[in-house]
This record gives structure tokens, sequence and C-alpha cells, in this order.
């Protein structure tokens, strides 16, 4: 006859609650519940907690709950002809606490996002093709590691998210973890991701899964550099050391095709082609894993007159580009944000963005070049070949990349209208001829 009883084997303050299932003097089977207690809270007299506290009765009560499913699983096992060993124990004891489901898969959050991570070579995209890119990946990291800190000794359920949760979680990462608005939406945004994808794979999700707000925040300051400031900048007589003149070049031919910063500083001599006559500059981006094809216009011949500019790292970009900018004068006082670091623990470095009013040039990255290219062709060529350039997937998120509004649209079209009405109402300018005297 199986009897189970359970153990301590740690004397931590939370030491983990073992369950030994006993199916005869020589087969003993002993596997972790996942519950834990402090050893000063536990009565070996009866193997179980003491009944000294509120939480205690409730664990108490959990290994009763427990004790009662096992007894009926190693039945039904039994009688089915079964094998009963440790890997049975420890999945039904998983599959009783919820942690995975029959199909052996984890209901845990923190399983669910390394699931992800783990088949992320096999994924769809956002392209339509396979495999999610090094960011995508990178972010679901990121997920996990913050997740993981905000739950700490818990072990949150797939089901367990729903908008209470999400506001929570959200509420921590602006007020805790002090993350700009941005990034903790769209963490929220990839909270809720992993739970759709959960779903798709047989794990129970909450009701409330699809009321969670994942809505980007409207950029209300976009840094870039106007047609003004880049002619001041590439005429700057300040800028003498090669390593900052090669930093202006990049920024220069950044501006002029609108690349991020690291597939601009991939351009090399390959990347120049000619298709039906015309020299374009084809590239497939990073992130989004689009070929784009640019063309090379006077604009970016000038840039390049003199070829080229030599590679330099992302990081030591950006630093060269806050000097560049801060010789040619780049200073109108500007809101915007700036990465502080401090130290936080051991080794350890705290890094959010501060934002406040600051001279422009402080906060001046690679990212300006995709913005500023954006943002100035913006009303001069049609928004449709603009995004085939930038790469944006829909209008609304191009109008919000570079903090138009709806107002902004509307007056756009007002304009074209009003142009096309101009043209309609200019008289002919036709010459007159007299009629010729037959005389």
């Amino acid at each position: 006859m199986a009897t189970i009883k359970y153990l301590l084997q740690s004397k931590s303050e939370n030491a983990p609650i073992y369950l030994r299932l006993s199916l005869g003097r020589e087969n003993t089977i002993k596997r972790k519940t996942g519950l834990t207690i402090n050893p000063k809270d536990w009565s070996k007299a009866t193997g179980k907690p003491k009944q000294t506290s509120a939480r205690n009765k409730n664990t108490s009560t959990e290994l009763d709950k427990l004790s009662t499913k096992i007894y009926e699983d190693v039945n039904e096992a039994s009688s089915k002809g079964n094998t009963i060993n440790g890997n049975w124990l420890q999945r039904r004891i998983d599959i009783h606490f919820e942690r995975i489901n029959e199909n052996n898969q984890s209901e845990l959050v923190a399983d669910a996002i390394q699931a992800i991570i783990d088949t992320a070579d096999v994924r769809k995209n956002g392209t339509g093709g396979v495999g999610l890119s090094k960011s995508r990946v990178n972010a679901y990291k990121s997920l996990k590691r913050i997740f993981s800190e905000y739950q700490d000794s818990n072990s949150f359920k797939v089901r367990e998210i729903n908008v209470k949760f999400a506001n929570d979680f959200l509420r921590w990462l602006l007020n805790s973890k002090q993350y700009s608005k941005s990034y903790a939406v769209k963490k929220i945004a990839d909270l809720k991701t992993v739970c759709n994808n959960a779903e798709s794979e047989g794990i129970k999700t909450h009701s409330q899964l699809k009321n969670i707000s994942t809505g980007k925040p409207k950029n209300k300051t976009v840094i870039y550099l106007n047609p003004t400031e880049l002619e001041q900048i590439a005429n700057s007589e300040k800028i003498k050391s090669e390593a900052l003149k090669n930093a202006r070049k990049w920024l220069l031919l950044g501006c002029d095709i609108g690349q991020r910063g690291g597939d601009l500083l991939k351009i090399n001599e390959d990347n120049f082609v000619t298709r039906n006559g015309y020299e374009v500059i084809e590239l497939t981006q990073q992130k989004t894993g689009k070929h784009i094809a640019i063309p090379v216009l006077e604009t970016t011949r000038e840039i390049l007159k003199t070829g080229l500019p030599y590679k330099i790292s992302i990081q030591k970009l950006n630093e060269y580009l806050k000097e560049v900018c801060k010789l040619a004068e780049i200073d109108e006082m500007t809101e915007g944000g700036v990465v502080e670091v401090t130290k936080k623990g051991k080794g350890n470095k705290h890094k959010r963005k501060k934002f406040s009013t600051y001279p422009k040039h402080e906060l001046i990255t690679s990212h300006v070049c995709r913005r500023s290219f954006a943002t100035n062709k913006y009303g001069k060529l049609p928004t449709s070949l603009i995004m085939q350039i930038t790469a944006h997937s829909t209008e609304k998120m191009f109008l919000n990349y570079i903090g138009k509004n709806s107002f902004d649209y509307a007056q756009q079209i007002a304009d074209f209208y009003i142009l096309e009405d101009q043209k309609n109402k200019k008289e002919p300018q036709l010459k007159v001829v007299k009629k010729a005297s037959n005389q």
C-alpha cells in the first residue's frame, strides 16, 4: 500500500518541503513539492507545519490536498500498469500545482518566456519569415530577467495575468525601476505576447488578457536635426580631429539615407549597386529583416565625394556625435532624456534616462539619423515613399515616430488640395496674335 510523508532536508529559512512516496519496502521516491517553510515552523512529529500561523495552516491544507491527489494518481497508474518513478511523481506534483498542464507544458510565466527564447530560430517573425531577430530575442531575455525580479519568490502562472496584474507590474516598472514610459509599456506588450503565445499552445489564460492596454505612448519630444542644423554641422570649422570628421560624415550620411545606427555602420562599397540604370544603396535592416533600396542622390554623392567614412563602433559613434554637435553649436535647449549611470551594489551599474531640458547636443545619438530623415522629408515626399526607406509598417506608426498627430495629417491633406485648387484656377498664359491684314 502506498504511503506519503513530508520532510525537510535543509536548515535554511526557506527550506524546501519534500514529498516521500513509499510503494513498498525497497521502492521509495522523493521529490520537492515546490513549497517552502522555515524549519522552526515544522513539526517532525506530524510531518506537517505547526499550526501556529495562518500561513502554516494554509501550507498544511495545500499538502493535504496534494496527498489526496497523489493517492488518486497512484491508484489510477497502478490500475493501468503505468510506471511510477521519480519523473512521474514530479510531473504529477507540478500538474497539481498547475505549474504544467497535462501536455507537459509549463503554465508559469517565466517558463512561457523561456519557451519563446528557446524556439526563437523557428518562430514566425514580423516580416513573414522564420526566426526572431537578435533584438527581439534580447527583448524577451530582458523581460524574463525583469519579471523574475518582480515575482521574487512567487511563481506567477499565465492564467494570473489580468488587467490588475498588468497595471501593478507597469506601476512597478515606472516607480520602482524608474524605466521610461515607452520602455515600460513595451515590456507589458511583450508580456501580453508571451501569454497569447502560451494560449495558442494550449495553456489557459485569463479572460481579461485581451483587455490589457499596450498602446504605444505618443512621442512628445522628437529629437532630430533640421536642415539648417545639418548645414551648420557640415560647415563647422571647429571639427578638426579625424575621428570627429569621420563621425560627422556618418551623421550626415545617416540623415541623408534614414537608417538606424547599426545598419548605417555596416554599409560598404558592396551595398552600392545599379538597378535599371539607377544607383542605389541596398541593405537588409537588422531589426525588421526588411530589404530596402535607397536612391543615391546628389546630396549623398556630395557627402561621399571623398569616400565612405571608416568603420567605428556604435558606442564610439554615439560618443563622438555629441562632441560633433557641441562643436557645431547645436545648443538649443530641448526636452529629452539623458542616460545617467549610478553604481548600485558591488560591481553593478544602474542605467536610467533622466528627462529634463538639455542643450540639444547632449541628446544626440545615432538614432537621430533615421528620425531626421523621416521628419525633414515629411510633407516634401509622399509618406509612402519615406516609409519604404524607414521601413515603418503602418502610417500610424510612422506619424507617431515623427511626433505628428491626426491634425498634422489633416493639414497636409488640406495643403495639398489648396495647391491643386490654385493650379486649376491659374489662367493659361496665351499670347494674343493680331489678325493678319490682307492688305
